[in-house]
């Protein structure tokens, strides 16, 4: 961070702080949230973490997630708190995202705030609206680069047992438990770090990945046996899920999460996709292996982006167009597929 003396300057003295992610917060939206929440609070600062939606159940075991003020739809009275929040904030740190419409409903009460902004996130092609920003497209985590600040600030014997595992969830998910290739030898010093901390890794996996509710592990098992589809000329996996199925298996925020990597899996394929109906628009999840980056593939047609190999995107054409409009692309990449 270029400007780090003036953060320090500003952080050295109590402020109300203000915390953001993004929408539908994953792990590390919500570990580096809350991490980085432990840290300005044992610093002495006023700290509210702001979600634009609900989070996963699995997530909620991390030290300060039941504080979070997650908007929610029916709720006029929670955005009315949030932005409270944000029109009163000295600081407001955007964690995990590069662009304020990754904030949905909050974008304008963000944009607008009088408050110095800081943005803190590895997505690739970043919004200039900070005045602070600590952005690194080679972190494999927001969480990782949380732990650095911590550390530039001169500050990492402050990190206890709950920053670090929060830290660590955020570490271990967005790289795939230390499989994908965003996965170096500086992320295993980061994980080492955390646990000198108190991380406890065994612990966090648990909670992560062997805490699941029926409903969704029957979605999983339906999405596998019944909607998962291979087009070996194209090397490709899709699955799609329509509103009702979503409601038939009773499928709740984070049920999804993780079942594109299934397709991705499939001997020979090179792109896995998923698709499912939120009702207001198409969420689609991509995932690649190699050279072809699916960022740029959801850039360039459904309005999303993300990583080279792992990326999200959007549609407001009805599941089935979506769909046909994706099918319809992958001539075009057939090439680009086969390498």
């Amino acid at each position: 961070m270029k400007n780090l003396p003036a953060l320090k300057t500003l952080l050295d003295s109590p402020k109300k702080v203000a915390i953001v992610t993004h929408f539908k917060p994953d792990a590390d939206a919500l570990g580096s949230s809350l991490g980085l929440a432990g840290f300005l609070k044992k610093k002495g600062h006023s700290v509210s973490v702001v979600s634009p939606s609900d989070f996963p159940d699995f997530l909620s075991w991390m030290s300060g997630s039941e504080s979070v003020i997650a908007l929610s739809k029916k709720s006029k009275e929670l955005l009315a708190k949030a932005t409270v929040e944000f029109n009163q904030a000295d600081i407001i740190f955007c964690l995990d995202f590069s662009s304020l419409s990754r904030i949905n409903d909050l974008t304008d009460i963000v944009k607008n705030a009088s408050a110095k902004k800081v943005m803190i996130d590895h997505h690739l092609e970043p919004e200039n609206f900070a005045e602070f920003q600590k952005w690194n497209v080679s972190s494999a985590s927001t969480a990782q680069l949380v732990f650095e600040l911590i550390d530039e600030l001169g500050e990492k014997k402050k990190i206890d047992s709950s920053i670090a595992n929060c830290l660590y969830a955020g570490l271990m998910t967005d790289t795939g438990s230390f499989r994908h290739n965003n996965t170096t030898a500086r992320e295993f010093e980061v994980a080492n770090e955390l646990v000198s901390a108190g991380a406890n890794p065994s612990e966090v996996a648990r909670l992560i990945y062997d805490v699941n509710s029926l409903s969704r592990l029957k979605l999983i098992g339906f999405a596998l046996n019944q909607k998962l589809t291979v087009l070996t000329e194209y090397r490709t996996a899709y699955i799609t899920l329509s509103q009702d199925e979503l409601k038939k298996l009773d499928a709740q925020t984070g049920d999804t999460e993780g079942l594109v990597n299934y397709g991705l899996s499939v001997k020979d394929v090179q792109l896995a996709v998923l698709m499912y109906d939120r009702g207001e628009e198409i969420k689609i999840s991509f995932r690649s292996l190699g050279d072809f980056s699916v960022n740029d593939f959801a850039r360039k047609h459904f309005e999303g982006g993300g990583h080279k190999n792992a990326a999200g995107g959007s549609s407001k054409q009805t599941l089935e167009q979506t769909l046909k409009k994706f099918l319809d692309l992958l001539p075009e990449y057939k090439e680009s597929l086969n390498p």
